[in-house]
């Protein structure tokens, strides 16, 4: 315990949450990644009819994008639960069905064994999964943020994405040995399961870590006052509707990470477009940039608490956007060290600039008794569409398409440009709100001033409590 302006701040507490939002992170992430890696490498051969490998390109990304499409659903039924029932009720829910809809991917039988029922199971599970993450991120994002201390929103908050970044280095450390020690027809057959069974210990972590967290104050001041949001939805989109508008906006910036991960993945590995890195030597272009930025999340967070959250979303935007010409240039001159040089700074670097800041940015631009609500659905929405382009890539610049790099890259640039504007048409959050305690009017308050009214309403819910 520590005081601060004659506010109690629970250390311990805002470190289980901090390490609640990052392990709950690392899982989504690892599924991210291991399920992008499988549609990319295995699933067009093992679901999916390999006499007709252009098809089984664009169904194997299909079902990734798919996922993201339920993501939407899942931010209005889970968002709206966060908001009305407490974020920790919703982070437990998101662990066990994300855990469940993992393991049994790892067990669905092949193309050739069951015909279209496997394709049809990859798809339901992959929907399943969607509609878990879709409460995860602003879940986890809006107790960090609450249980953090004043100024450090920034950087406590950075750490849900330090563990996205994370989860995918574990996911390239377990399919890495796989992909270079077992043989082609070993990997496909059964070796590529893998990674997906291990997701039960991480569930099991992070399901354990989050029972012992306490519900925020602020949800529990909201709470007591009888402020809690009956219609979360209604009144996001009513009072919110143009936060949602701009946080949509700046979540397309998450195109850096499919054109990275996803359709990059294919165009350098998939020998119908004729680059032919090896899976093995493809790998560690995203895992040496993950592990460059697990370094640099929280010096980012922690500039953004410094010098404010809009400039670093700015510049991270247009900066990856020219980037991404370069990096897939480079893959298509299948010139492996400039690649990984070009992933270091873009991926491992300059992305950190949206990436590490939005957690503290997003959920700032909501009141407490709707956080959850508007901040899922502006997140999810945005990363649906840029998840979904995946297919597009795929379909816009298949195998034999000229260029593909600059055809790809100017679909990446125009997008991350929509995203510099919603950063430029928001308003700058790195000082508190009275708004954050509900106090009528969102104005930016002197931090003396919001910790004053903070610990007042914290005093109110406790006299209320031991009155009933």
């Amino acid at each position: 315990m520590s005081t601060s302006h004659g506010v109690t701040h629970d250390h311990g507490q805002t470190k289980k949450a901090t390490a609640s939002g990052w392990i709950g992170s690392a899982l989504e992430y690892y599924d991210f990644f291991i399920y992008a890696q499988a549609a990319a490498l295995v699933f067009p051969s093992i679901f999916f009819d390999k006499n007709d490998p252009k098809m089984g390109i664009i169904g194997a990304l299909g079902t990734y994008a798919v996922g993201y499409v339920a993501r939407p659903i899942g931010a209005f039924v889970l968002g709206a639960w966060g908001d009305k029932h407490g974020r920790k009720n919703v982070l437990v829910l998101c662990m066990l069905l994300m855990g469940a809809s993992t393991f049994l991917v790892a067990i669905l039988p092949t193309y050739q064994q069951v015909g279209f029922l496997a394709p049809a199971l990859l798809l339901v599970l992959r929907l399943v999964q969607g509609f878990a993450v879709a409460g995860e991120i602003s879940g986890a994002s809006s107790m960090i943020l609450e249980h953090a201390p004043f100024g450090r929103r920034g950087y406590f908050g950075s750490f849900t994405l330090q563990g996205t970044q994370f989860g995918q280095i574990l996911a390239a450390a377990i399919f890495l040995p796989l992909a270079t020690f077992m043989s082609d027809e070993s990997f496909k057959s059964w070796g590529w399961r893998i990674p997906f069974l291990l997701s039960v210990f991480v569930v099991f972590a992070g399901y354990v870590i989050r029972r012992r967290v306490d519900e925020t104050h602020a949800f529990e001041s909201e709470k007591a006052q009888g402020n809690v949001a009956q219609t979360p939805i209604a009144e996001a989109f009513r009072d919110s509707g143009m936060s949602i508008l701009r946080v949509f906006m700046m979540q397309l910036f998450n195109i850096i990470a499919v054109t990275t991960s996803v359709f990059g993945a294919t165009y350098a590995t998939n020998k119908e477009y004729g680059v032919g890195m090896a899976a093995s030597v493809y790998l560690w272009i995203p895992i040496l940039g993950n592990i460059c930025a697990v370094a640099v999340i929280p010096f980012v967070g922690n500039l953004s608490d410094k010098i404010g959250r809009r400039p670093l979303i700015m510049f991270a935007t247009i900066t990856c956007g020219l980037l991404s010409f370069g990096y897939l240039w480079s893959v298509s001159q299948k010139n492996v060290p400039l690649a990984i040089a070009f992933s270091l700074l873009m991926w491992g670097t300059v992305y950190q600039g949206q990436n590490a800041v939005y957690p503290a940015f997003y959920p700032e631009q909501f009141p407490t008794r709707t956080r959850v609500t508007g901040m899922a659905i502006a997140h999810n929405m945005g990363t649906a569409i840029s998840s979904a382009m995946a297919f597009v890539l795929a379909w816009v610049a298949p195998p034999g398409t000229q260029n593909v790099w600059l055809v790809v890259g100017a679909i990446t640039m125009g997008i991350c440009i929509i995203s510099f504007f919603g950063a430029y048409f928001s308003p700058e959050t790195s000082r508190f709100r009275s708004e954050d305690l509900g106090v009528p009017g969102a104005k930016p308050v002197p931090e003396a001033e919001y910790l004053r009214l903070r610990q007042a309403a914290i005093d109110s819910a406790k006299a209320q409590k031991v009155a009933a």
